[in-house]
């Protein structure tokens, strides 16, 4: 969540991965993990030399938005959330991001 929350607060600007462990003071494994699962649902675009920047899509904005907001509200529920990875609305969270065929 604050590799998302970081790379949505500064849309335009890409962000070389050393860089993004000094400002999130996390390790480098969890912020490429972070960066690959994050690109996996297409939030992100990463670049040939490590680079990264944020991208999601206009249909996934408003709930990057509203998420970002509630991560800075209630931290603690959104970690909640995540570690009860289980629960129905967690589920429900994560589907929202599926990438779906338009068929």
């Amino acid at each position: 969540m604050e590799l998302l929350c970081l790379l949505h607060s500064a849309p335009d600007r890409t962000w070389h991965r050393d860089a993004l462990v000094s400002q999130l003071r996390a390790s480098e494994l969890v912020v490429r993990q972070g960066i690959e699962a994050l690109a996996a649902v297409g939030l992100v675009a990463p670049a040939e030399d490590g680079s990264v920047r944020y991208a999601a899509p206009p249909s996934l904005e408003p709930m990057v938005v509203a998420v970002a907001h509630l991560y800075r509200t209630a931290p603690d529920t959104v970690r909640r959330a995540i570690v009860s990875g289980n629960s129905r609305s967690m589920t429900a969270f994560a589907n929202a991001f599926r990438l779906r065929s338009e068929d």
